[in-house]
Parts: structure tokens; C-alpha cells; sequence
């Protein structure tokens, strides 16, 4: 199992301050070959641009902003967004999507920049990194009205049901998966909802720090999810979808280059 890219990595996240070398090394030594650091907001994507921009072929990044800090958008942030996105190492716009499990920011405000930020990653012809979270039927009626944007769209860390994962698929959208199918009570419907997605669409992804797997035989010392974690969420999507890990990998790497072009 070798060449994985971890599509979903917060490597600016302050838990990694101290070895943010040391465990891209680690990943490296388990076939996990490159990342794309995630951008949750003009300061994290900006940060993320110039990390990723000293370790080219390896790191990538997003410019986007999360539906969380959609309230501190003004009319000068998509044209910072953009700016960051002229960086050759920035590969999507995003994270951006709507997020009604807490809502953080008004319903309203999110829609409205979500919005924003598909019509910037139109105009700009660049791939839609989402996220949805107890929104899906918002954000499936915003994406429709974007019709080129849809094959350039993935749902980062999907956690929803199989008839939501459908949904996805028939827009034409792909779907990243995290270690949350890891989890044997909060990850049943993912587990359930893969047997939906084709190989063909599928990104995996570790959101490290967070969401840690919670099917490891030997619990790691650090409870700090980590991307040379990535094989075993593989192998534990191979085993749901009942297909071969390493038939899994070899397809899930191709999509996800052919996807971000890196």
C-alpha cells in the first residue's frame, strides 16, 4: 500500500506546532506519500498556502472558509480567498459548506457565503472541497443550481446516511471518508452508507487531529489522530465496501490525483 494522499490534514492545528516534520515522516514510512493541509478561514489558509508552499510535490492546500466562521465574512473575503488560491500549491476552494449541528453561524449567513465560495471556485475553475453536517438537503439545492462544479466537488468527511451518500453520487459529487467509519457505534450508517459509494468516487482522508480510529487492536499512546493513520482507515473502508485494501488504494490515489491534479 503506497502513494495514499490524505485529503483532509490540519496540519496548522496547534497540537502539531512541535512536529509537524516528524509526523509528515512518519506518514511517508507507511506509503502515505502526500497531503493537502485543510483552510478553515483567511488566517488558517493563508498559513496553510505558505507551509504547504516549502514542501512542493508533498503538501498542498485549501482557501476557503468553514461554515462555523462564515459570520466573520465581509465583502473583502472571496477576494482573499482568491488571492490565496493563486498560490501553486493551493489545489481547492474550500473548506466551505454548511454546518447546521451547531450552527456557529446563522443559517442565513452560512448559505449566503457558501454560495459565495461555489460561484468563486466557478469563476476560477477550481475543485469545491465541502463540508455538510446535518445540512444535506441545503446544501444538495445549492450545489444543483452549480451544474460545472459538481464533478469538481467532494463532501470531506461525510459522515451521513447511505441515501445521502446516493444523493452525492447522483449529482456527480465524490466523497471523502474519515476514520469516523472507524468508530463501531457513532460510524454504523458511514459503514452502512459506503456499500453506496462506487470505488470510482471515493477519497479517504484522516481530518487529523481529530477524529482518531477507534478499532485499533493497541491504542496509541497520543490520543491525537495522525496521517500514518490513513492505511488503516483504508483497510477499514475495504472491509465495509468488501473490496481488496490494496485494489482500494490503488483506485482511491488515482481519483484523488486525477481530482486535485497533483
Amino acid at each position: 500500500m503506497d502513494n495514499l494522499v490524505d485529503i483532509g490534514l490540519n496540519l496548522m492545528h496547534s497540537s502539531f506546532k512541535k512536529d509537524r516534520v516528524e509526523i509528515i515522516d512518519e506518514a511517508k514510512k507507511v506509503g502515505v506519500k502526500q497531503f493537502i493541509i485543510t483552510g478553515t478561514n483567511l488566517n488558517s489558509s493563508q498559513l496553510a498556502a505558505e507551509y504547504a508552499s516549502k514542501y512542493p510535490e508533498t503538501l498542498y492546500s485549501t482557501s476557503g472558509v468553514h461554515p462555523h466562521d462564515a459570520k466573520t465574512c465581509n465583502g473583502h473575503t472571496i477576494f482573499e480567498l482568491e488571492k490565496i488560491a493563486e498560490n501553486d500549491c493551493v489545489v481547492a476552494i474550500g473548506e466551505c459548506g454548511l454546518d447546521y449541528n451547531r450552527n456557529f453561524s446563522p443559517p442565513n449567513i452560512q448559505r449566503k457565503w457558501f454560495e459565495a465560495q461555489v460561484e468563486l471556485a466557478e469563476r476560477i475553475n477550481m475543485p469545491l472541497f465541502l463540508h455538510e453536517r446535518e445540512a444535506h438537503e441545503d446544501l444538495y439545492n445549492i450545489l444543483k443550481r452549480h451544474d460545472n462544479v459538481l464533478e469538481k466537488s467532494v463532501v470531506h468527511c461525510f459522515t451521513g446516511t447511505k441515501s445521502e451518500a446516493e444523493n452525492y453520487i447522483d449529482l456527480g459529487c465524490y466523497i471523502g471518508v474519515t476514520g469516523w467509519i472507524c468508530d463501531m457505534k457513532r460510524g454504523r450508517s458511514l459503514q452502512e452508507a459506503v456499500s453506496a459509494i462506487p470505488p470510482e468516487k471515493l477519497m479517504i482522508e484522516t481530518d487529523a487531529p481529530f477524529l482518531i480510529p477507534k478499532n485499533f487492536d493497541n491504542k496509541p499512546k497520543k490520543n491525537r489522530n495522525e496521517p500514518k493513520y490513513l492505511p488503516h482507515i483504508l483497510k477499514t473502508i475495504a472491509l465495509c465496501m468488501g473490496i481488496d485494501a490494496e485494489d482500494l488504494a490503488v483506485q482511491v490515489t488515482k481519483n484523488t490525483k486525477k481530482f486535485f491534479k497533483i
